[in-house]
């Protein structure tokens, strides 16, 4: 195989996910006529905004060669004690803030296990996890917090709209070119895929290597609990389960978007695309009256074919 046939070969690959994306799109749209309709399509990226979310603070964490599967849990216990709060008469703006720090601080909170603590970053989240989601129950008793009251700024998150177009979409785009700038564009996002590609070289370069798997971690954390303050304004309620499973979804799209489980490749608009996979298999398999069951075996064999193709990379 020569130079140019190398390249092409490449080029394939790193556009796979978007080819396999339009394949979907134009396959599902020939069976289904009703998938292909404007308002279907703004649906499907408004549900597609909370995966989004919790994957691109999911790719930063997976691109320094860790995982985060505390993000579930981590969305709700952030939501359901800003619900608490509005409940106790805390303005819903001043809830929201504080429920956005309390993300990033449990997200730091498995980064310093991770670094300082020395554990393998699959047994600290896995810890986090369990840990997180225990204290919600504990928090709501194991029900659901609702009688959230009328606020304008909570509604607006996650029900509201910008010229017909749904405020989560908008949050989505801008905070996709926030991450794109971000590790391609900063001396973090550097830190990052040096840290991930091979970490005793970083160290020698003079990279933090803790410093930037804290950081990482802890935007991990923050993205988690915006999307959780979403799920809270479009539901109306907080349950104690909000968030479960969702760190498969999101590992799901960082993989098929191409990112590299081992660290130090991948791209944020990879896991854009990924994103987009599984809310274009779930939307067009709901329309088309697949059972939820066959979905989950369908997705777990699409992330399948991802990571046996990362591997062959």
């Amino acid at each position: 195989m020569n130079s140019n046939q190398k390249n092409i070969a490449a080029r394939v690959q790193d556009l796979g996910a978007l080819i396999a994306l339009v394949v979907l799109v134009l396959g599902i749209s020939i069976v289904s006529p009703e998938f292909r309709t404007w308002s279907n399509f703004l649906s499907l990226l408004r549900q597609s905004s909370i995966n989004g979310l919790i994957a691109f603070g999911m790719t930063c964490v997976i691109l320094t060669d860790a995982i985060d599967l505390s993000v579930g849990s981590v969305l709700a216990l952030s939501t359901v004690l800003c619900a608490g709060m509005i409940t106790s008469g805390v303005p819903a703006g001043a809830a929201m803030l504080i429920a956005l720090v309390i993300g990033t601080v449990l997200g730091i909170v498995s980064g310093v296990l991770v670094t300082k603590g020395r554990l393998q970053p699959f047994i600290a989240t896995l810890i986090t996890m369990t840990v997180f989601r225990g204290l919600t129950m504990i928090f709501t008793n194991g029900k659901p917090i609702s009688n959230l009251g009328d606020s304008f700024v909570l509604k607006l998150v996650g029900r509201g709209n910008f010229y017909h177009v749904p405020i989560p979409v908008i949050l989505l785009i801008l905070i996709f070119i926030g991450f794109f700038f971000l590790l391609n564009k900063t001396t973090f996002g550097r830190a990052v895929y040096a840290t991930g590609s091979n970490w005793k070289c970083a160290k020698l370069a003079g990279v933090d290597i803790h410093r930037t798997k804290i950081i990482a971690y802890a935007i991990s954390g923050f993205m988690s609990a915006l999307s959780g303050l979403i799920l809270l304004s479009r539901l109306g309620s907080a349950q104690p389960n909000l968030g479960d499973g969702y760190e498969l979804d999101a590992i799901a799209a960082v993989a098929l978007g191409g990112t590299s489980m081992s660290g130090g490749r991948g791209k944020i608009y990879g896991t854009f695309v990924g994103v987009l996979i599984i809310a274009v298999l779930n939307n067009g398999l709901n329309i088309l009256g697949v059972s939820s069951y066959y979905q989950d075996v369908i997705k777990g064999l699409v992330i399948l074919v991802a990571v046996l193709s990362d591997r062959k990379r």
